[in-house]
């Protein structure tokens, strides 16, 4: 790969840029009604409002630093192993995000060098070609990297223009998304070919850029396989499913899960605790992927009348008397835990069109997983684990709120232990076998034809 790609994109598809600026500047006011609405639930929406225009940066501004774009919670996460490798070099780090839970990710990640001001955090801000502007004028980095699926016009092509390296890090890309591209016709496809280079998680993703006209793909794997695990999490989990193995009772997580995949679980786990199959019955662990949907998941669990406590309700493990069913996890940063506890993992956004969510974290826990047909956004990582015994697929049509598959699922495996921790085994064998992303990340982007110093 050579850094050629910014410089010989070509033509930025002009009336089609003029359009989409247009309508940026007309929709600006419904991007701050947004956040005002959401700040009913979290007032934080509302703070740093200027940077969100690409202003309003009240400390000092290093320059040159390297720039690492991660829009949200998982962006943030998978990007962890890249940014350690980038500190231990010296580097400065310049760390935008567009969402509130992954600012906070980021804080509670690197708490440490935020303070120290080695890193710095801010939001990248919306695609209006004077913030952006501003934004690069301002902090001037040497090198930018987003990550996994962000392309933003107006950024991308001024970088192209400033001739800032700009890569698209443990990038991918769906046969949907591909489409949705491929809609825009030669904007679309001239959107992608204006980065520097891309860093593909697979040969899936790498080849729909290819088909795209993009000449700078690599092949690097997938950084969420470097990620390590909170120790402490760890522990806090492997205590918890030890309380839980001594009353003989074993735990499901239902992780990240979207909005209308709870109904599905819910119904199933009723008809699951129902069948009296169990002399002991099993616990649910509910974790919905966003935050504001807490209190809504509880309503749901109480609506279908089962026991249940929220996660917050203790410091520490839980301790769950046997009269509870379902345990709503009602809290940020503790998948590791959860995920530690579990005898089983039902994989959120999975379920229902979302396109599935992580399922490495869980495989990292050495924790089984079980996949509804919807796994796009994971399909590389879904097959392979799928291959390697570490996760299993439930049959049936759960767009029809069909259950009865997920239920006989989770028989199946909650009586067949051996099976389950054969999955185990697997799921973590299958972890640590596709390691060593960061490591192909950095060597790509050292032989570069630019320099870092």
């Amino acid at each position: 790969m050579s850094l050629t790609a910014a410089s010989e994109y070509g033509a930025r598809p002009r009336v089609w840029f003029a359009a989409y600026q247009l309508l940026w500047h007309l929709l600006l006011p419904l991007a701050f009604i947004r956040l005002a609405w959401r700040s009913r639930h979290a007032f934080s929406y509302l703070h740093h409002i200027p940077e969100r225009l690409g202003f309003g940066y009240s400390k000092p501004v290093a320059k040159g630093v390297v720039w690492i774009h991660a829009v949200s919670v998982g962006e943030t996460r998978a990007a962890q192993p890249l940014i350690e490798a980038y500190l231990a070099k010296g580097e400065s780090i310049l760390l935008t995000h567009m969402t509130l839970n992954g600012r906070r990710t980021g804080k509670q990640l690197f708490g440490k060098e935020v303070a120290a001001g080695r890193i710095r955090q801010v939001y990248l801000p919306y695609d209006l070609c004077w913030s952006v502007e501003h934004f690069l004028n301002t902090f001037k980095p040497k090198l930018g990297l987003f990550m996994e699926t962000e392309a933003w016009p107006t950024v991308v092509f001024r970088c192209a223009d400033k001739g800032l390296p700009l890569f698209l890090v443990n990038a991918r890309l769906s046969e949907r998304s591909a489409r949705r591209v491929n809609q825009f016709g030669k904007a679309g496809r001239a959107l992608f070919q204006a980065f520097a280079g891309i860093l593909a998680q697979t040969e899936f993703d790498a080849q729909r850029y290819r088909q795209l006209g993009v000449k700078n793909v690599e092949i690097a794997g997938n950084l969420k396989f470097d990620v390590p695990l909170d120790a402490n999490l760890v522990q806090q989990g492997k205590s918890w499913q030890q309380e839980l193995h001594r009353n003989q009772r074993l735990m499901v997580c239902a992780a990240s899960t979207r909005d209308g995949e709870e109904v599905v679980i819910l119904k199933a786990w009723k008809d699951l605790l129902l069948s009296n199959v169990f002399e002991i019955a099993p616990l649910l662990c509910l974790v919905p992927r966003h935050p504001e949907r807490f209190s809504e998941v509880a309503n749901q669990i109480h609506e279908v009348g089962m026991q249940f406590r929220r996660r917050t309700e203790w410091n520490g493990i839980p301790q769950v008397s046997m009269d509870v069913e379902v345990i709503l996890g009602d809290s940020m940063g503790e998948m590791p835990m959860y995920y530690s506890a579990a005898d089983l993992v039902v994989m959120g956004g999975s379920l229902l069109p979302f396109g599935g969510q992580n399922l490495i974290e869980a495989c990292a826990a050495g924790c089984p997983v079980l996949l509804g047909k919807h796994t796009y956004n994971f399909q590389q990582a879904s097959i392979d684990a799928l291959d390697s015994g570490a996760a299993k697929r439930i049959e049936g049509d759960l767009m029809l709120g069909e259950s009865i598959s997920l239920m006989g699922t989770l028989k199946s495996l909650l009586l067949n232990p051996a099976e389950l921790g054969q999955m185990a085994i697997a799921a973590k064998t299958y972890s640590m076998e596709h390691q060593g992303a960061t490591k192909k990340i950095l060597t790509a982007l050292e032989h570069q034809n630019f320099t870092l110093n």
